[in-house]
């Protein structure tokens, strides 16, 4: 500080800050106490001109390892204003943490002519050794906290590697025990996250669920704070289904980045549904379409869908004393509340699956109906694109959104003791993001598929003709895969015989690369 001239006044600013709001609302707490020492240290070099301004700068509850805080910007924005001559803290680390913020706050208080003062910790900021002291303290401020950062992120992982709930936002079937360190088992909520895994496998598609789940009124986890907050309880969309069907705490586990390790919790959902779960997503992921276990020859397993019932028909066989093995598809729907409940019931699998590859054959022999499917997959492709355009937008704002809550969680965090409740929201948010950004990386990739998916009548042309050429020559295997190459769905209605089939917007283009190593062989 220089020294004033006569009746000079040098008027001082205290900034105190808590990285916590526990104490707070104590009469007397942290922010008090700083605030006194200041007061104290001003009056004691009253003979040296100074004067404790009366604005108060107290930051109760923000973290020092960023400058977003509200009264750290008005004190800033005063500095700059003229009204301020110097700055006292009761410790260096109250008006910052990190180096590079403390450097830059100490250049503008340098242009603006303000001095700074550290009542614990003596030193002249006006002469290169009190620059220098200063500069030492910071960076031990700066290590402390990123010391506690490490500590915590291993803690988190040590917890996830023996199981443990480490805190956060609950789980959707799942509350917290009187303790709130274990997970368990809410089993009005575990139904539905049973059913919601069913409705997936039956309707094979994201979309078809959610706008179910709407219908049923059904939403994410709902639960209330410490502090009275209410949060969740949000309509289902794409991502947030996609994020419950891919979590593996439903199975008893835990993932900590790309480890999995044995819960202490009970799973909800049946190994095997989850296991068809994900390899259905991953299947639809790739390409919309892929490889079906073809046990008894069922061609159109996973395609064929009972239009009256809206769900899947299944395939089944009878077996005569003679030895020979009859075969249908069979309505999910009559299977599981009675025959009387389905118009359709069961359809003799070989006559179905002749009719379908006989209209496959047909779209190749007909130039008009060539052109048609083209013009069809064009739209389709198109509506998917827009799709993807549209759910990459809505996740981006997920994302945006996350980040903002981690940046408040990480603000919240105390300096000292972690407190497991923000840590376990850390964590949380973390996975959002880690697979929200998995998530978007594949959208990004399926949108650059069809935009590289280019269809031309000519070659349409050829790739069905193709088809008809070599299709006896195929195994059921490679039967099968082609089918699911073309087809999307395959809708059948007992009731007045009727069939309809919707192919894949990018089938033909794979059926041509498919069977080109065929034609050549």
């Amino acid at each position: 500080m220089k020294r004033p001239q006569a009746n000079e006044t040098i008027r001082c600013a205290i900034y105190t800050r808590k990285s916590t709001e526990e104490g707070l609302e104590q009469e007397f707490n942290s922010l008090d106490a700083q605030r006194e020492s200041g007061e104290a240290y001003i009056m004691s070099q009253m003979h040296e001109g100074w004067s404790c301004v009366a604005t108060r700068y107290d930051d109760g509850g923000y973290t020092g390892g960023n400058t977003d805080r509200p009264a750290f910007k008005r004190l800033m924005a005063d500095v700059e204003a003229g009204k301020i001559d110097c700055v006292v803290v009761y410790k260096v680390d109250r008006l910052s943490r990190s180096l590079l913020d403390f450097s830059r706050i100490m250049e503008q208080f340098d242009k603006a002519g303000v001095s700074f003062v550290s009542v614990t910790q003596q030193f002249n900021t006006t002469c290169s050794m009190g620059r220098l002291t200063l500069n030492i303290l910071l960076s031990f401020a700066q290590f402390e906290r990123e010391i506690i950062s490490e500590r915590t992120r291993d803690k988190i992982a040590a917890a996830r590697r023996k199981g443990k709930w480490s805190g956060g936002m609950p789980l959707l079937g799942y509350g917290i025990d009187a303790k709130g360190s274990k997970l368990v088992v809410d089993e009005f909520e575990a139904k539905r996250v049973r059913a919601i895994f069913e409705l997936y496998l039956e309707h094979r598609s994201l979309l078809k669920v959610v706008d179910e789940l709407e219908r049923r009124a059904w939403v994410t986890k709902q639960w209330t704070t410490k502090k009275g907050t209410r949060r969740g309880g949000r309509p289902f969309d794409k991502t947030s289904l996609h994020r419950l069907l891919t979590n593996i705490t439903f199975i008893g586990k835990l993932r900590y980045k790309d480890e999995v390790h044995e819960g202490e919790h009970d799973g909800i959902v049946d190994l095997e549904i989850w296991r068809q779960t994900q390899g259905l997503l991953n299947r639809n992921a790739r390409s919309g379409g892929g490889d079906v276990k073809n046990q008894f020859g069922a061609l159109l397993k996973g395609l064929l869908r009972c239009s009256a019932c809206d769900c899947s028909m299944v395939p089944s066989h009878s077996t005569k004393p003679t030895g020979k093995r009859y075969r249908y598809y069979v309505c999910g729907n009559a299977q599981k509340r009675g025959w009387d409940k389905c118009p359709s019931k069961s359809v003799p699998a070989g006559e179905m699956e002749r009719f379908v590859v006989d209209q496959i054959r047909c779209i190749g022999r007909d130039s008009t109906l060539v052109h048609e499917v083209i013009q069809r997959s064009h739209r389709e492709i198109g509506g998917e694109s827009e799709a993807l355009i549209d759910e990459e937008r809505l996740l981006r704002r997920n994302l945006e959104r996350w980040q903002q809550e981690l940046s408040e969680v990480v603000r919240k965090l105390p300096a000292g003791k972690p407190d497991p409740v923000l840590l376990g929201i850390l964590a949380d948010l973390q996975d959002r993001i880690r697979e929200g950004e998995k998530r978007l990386s594949q959208i990004r990739t399926d949108a650059d598929s069809l935009r590289r998916v280019t269809i031309e009548e000519g070659e349409a042309k050829e790739a069905l003709q193709r088809f008809d050429e070599v299709w006896e020559s195929l195994p059921p295997r490679k039967q099968s895969e082609i089918v699911h190459l073309l087809v999307r769905m395959i809708e059948y209605d007992g009731s007045v015989g009727k069939v309809s089939i919707s192919f894949h917007p990018c089938g033909i283009q794979s059926l041509e690369q498919s069977l080109a190593p065929e034609t050549h062989a």
